[in-house]
């Protein structure tokens, strides 16, 4: 793992790696296809196209996660600072959270996670295990404050504290969604087109869960650099007003395209298929769990039931419908999440009986 600062790349897609980088992904994460998938899904009736999975569940930081692509340049633009903690925040099962104390370990900071108690989840494990567990071993300091709680007051409370203890503390938003974490993604697009185009494969479509809107904003940014790119459908898996979330994410990719002195990608670029949250943020729906089975038994890859499992359930969904025809091939971006199934055991008890 390094930091550095690269500056002997001019062109537009390169240019990414001119920002401050902690390197941490080990890359590039496997592309590979899901035949015997697509085969289930064929003998259920489905028209099904030629599906390939982006590995990102395989990042290589303490489980994995596509969050470990955008701390690559939030550590670079921490440690430019000077900071010695990185302070974020995130629900009580963070997939975020978790990497971003596994990233403070990694390059010598501390890390002081703010968890926000906003997922009507009661099961025991959800508060013990998983992301929770990990975030004790990796040594973060973890603060449970009620899900009704003032975010600003918090987040000023806590680095006013962390001031007064003597420390220099960087903030990163839910998720690292800004304009810098999404530079994680312009890389990560290339990387994915390198090898589609190394492989011969044509695909028409990435399909990924959209939550806090940064790895969509970086996608959708990258492919403003790059020509005849596929469509990019983030699922939303996160939100119930939805089109304050398109806002949202197109006002990020913007932001990320500027930084690189690209164009401004179009809101039509924006695609984010809505429907399939569920009954709310964090629980998961029968759709998930059975698609979570299903790409297990026939592939050995685990989902997870917050953000991979639904944005997978709905790829089936969109597939099923007709939306994503069978002569397209499609991508799905795995974001990892793989730690959080422990929080929800008792959602597949079934599996044992």
């Amino acid at each position: 793992m390094k930091y550095e600062t690269c500056n002997d790349h001019t062109s537009r897609e390169d240019s990414v790696l001119s920002f401050p980088r902690f390197r941490l992904v080990h890359r590039p994460t496997p592309l590979t296809e899901l035949g015997r998938f697509a085969a289930a899904l064929a003998r259920k009736g489905m028209r099904c196209p030629r599906l390939l999975i982006k590995r990102d569940d395989c990042t290589g930081l303490a489980g994995g996660g596509n969050k470990t692509r955008k701390l690559e340049f939030l550590l670079g633009e921490a440690m430019a600072a000077g900071a010695d903690t990185l302070v974020t925040t995130g629900a009580i099962q963070s997939n975020h959270a978790r990497q971003t104390a596994a990233a403070a370990a990694a390059a010598g900071l501390h890390a002081k996670l703010i968890l926000f108690d906003t997922v009507p989840y009661m099961r025991p494990g959800y508060r013990l295990s998983g992301n929770r567990l990990l975030d004790r071993i990796l040594g973060a300091e973890i603060e449970i404050v009620p899900g009704d709680s003032e975010p600003e007051q918090v987040f000023l409370r806590v680095m006013d504290d962390l001031r007064g203890r003597g420390r220099r503390p960087f903030f990163i938003p839910t998720g690292g969604s800004t304009a810098t974490g999404a530079l994680g993604y312009v890389a990560g697009f290339s990387e994915l087109m390198d090898q589609l185009t190394a492989s011969g494969i044509e695909a028409t479509r990435i399909v990924h869960a959209s939550s806090s809107g940064g790895t969509q904003a970086g996608l959708v940014a990258g492919s403003v650099i790059r020509s005849e790119a596929p469509a990019i459908h983030g699922i939303n898996v996160y939100r119930v007003d939805h089109q304050a979330m398109v806002t949202d994410i197109h006002r990020l990719a913007c932001a990320t395209a500027a930084r690189l002195g690209a164009g401004q990608p179009s809101p039509e670029k924006i695609i984010l298929e809505d429907g399939f949250v569920g009954p709310r943020y964090g629980i998961p729906t029968d759709e998930t769990i059975d698609i979570i089975e299903l790409l297990a038994r026939t592939e050995g890859i685990l989902l997870d039931p917050v953000y991979s499992g639904k944005a997978m359930a709905g790829l089936v969904s969109l597939i099923q419908s007709g939306r994503i025809p069978a002569d397209e091939p499609v991508v799905f971006l795995h974001t990892g999440g793989m730690p959080a199934l422990f929080a929800y055991e008792q959602e597949f008890n079934r599996v044992a009986e």
